[in-house]
């Protein structure tokens, strides 16, 4: 079994009769006759905003307004036909419709485009992160062992992560400093990274927190999701990579605060981190993404 992963984007729509409308996958996809929410996979270099819009379009014919982040999931499932697990990050958005006429997918994955009436989701198959977004039981299947299988000189990548902004119960922020070789070095970063394979967005911000800082924290809260793309990162591989990161940023409280220490393996990409007052963030060279969510949070 191999290995693979992929961003997606969804969106919530219900209409005035508390109808939600879904979309059956066809009988050529993974998983044939199941029910999702309309959406699918973020291109390269895309914005998430644009992902669910450009596909809530192409699986309805039918044109959105996004609403409202609603949440950022994750989960594995098992691709019968290329003998996979698929690792997908679902950021979930509630939109409203402001035109088109509903049809079927044209030569897409799904086959159907249906308003739901509240009664008939029990009794129809839906993928776990919706039955678990709409309150109902979640059946998961035993998965197989999958082992990773990258390319060991890739030109481009694009890359899950979820970030925080921490703070403590003085009200100061907690700041890494990014290391020499990768890109924004010695400037100050949001504590988090990229998750792992099988991870739920949380439990990896809660373990790269530990990571890169030592410690303990707990998510109070989702900000946002943004993300970032640079045709010509230059990082440790020591060439230019077309990098793409959809970056989830929460909230996040250390009860009891100590003195950061890097524990991260020697070599990584944070070279110290630091608790700073509001007055100190000044002082210090932040890069643009802390310094927006930060700004975000504050507001």
């Amino acid at each position: 079994m191999r290995q693979r992963r992929r961003i997606a984007a969804y969106g919530l729509c219900r209409d005035d009769a508390g109808r939600i409308l879904l979309v059956r996958a066809a009988e050529h996809d993974d998983i044939p006759g199941v029910w999702s929410l309309p959406g699918g996979g973020i291109g390269h270099g895309e914005a998430p905003l644009r992902a669910v819009v450009r596909e809530f379009v192409e699986e309805t014919g039918l044109s959105t307004e996004v609403l409202r982040l609603r949440d950022v999931v994750s989960d594995v499932a098992f691709l019968r036909r290329p003998d996979a697990l698929m690792h997908t990050d679902r950021i979930l958005y509630d939109v409203k419709v402001t035109g088109g006429e509903l049809r079927p997918e044209i030569g897409g994955t799904s086959d159907l485009a249906a308003w739901i009436e509240p009664d008939q989701l029990a009794h129809l198959p839906l993928l776990p992160y919706l039955a678990g977004l709409l309150g109902l039981p979640v059946e998961r299947e035993a998965l197989p062992e999958a082992e990773l299988t990258l390319d060991p000189h890739p030109t481009r990548r694009q890359r899950f992560a979820a970030y925080g902004v921490v703070t403590d119960p003085a009200g100061r922020y907690l700041l890494t400093r990014i290391a020499a070789g990768y890109p924004g070095a010695g400037t100050w970063h949001l504590p988090g990274g990229g998750t792992d394979f099988g991870e739920l967005p949380t439990a990896g911000l809660l373990r790269e927190l530990v990571e890169e800082t030592a410690q303990v924290g707990r998510v109070t809260g989702l900000l946002d999701v943004t993300h970032y793309h640079n045709p010509r990162a230059m990082g440790p591989e020591r060439r230019p990579m077309d990098w793409h990161t959809v970056r989830a940023l929460y909230r996040v409280a250390v009860d009891r605060p100590t003195s950061p220490n890097v524990v991260e393996a020697a070599g990584g990409s944070t070279a110290e981190a630091r608790w700073l007052d509001p007055a100190e963030l000044g002082e210090v060279r932040l890069n643009e993404f802390a310094k927006a969510a930060i700004g975000r949070s504050a507001g």
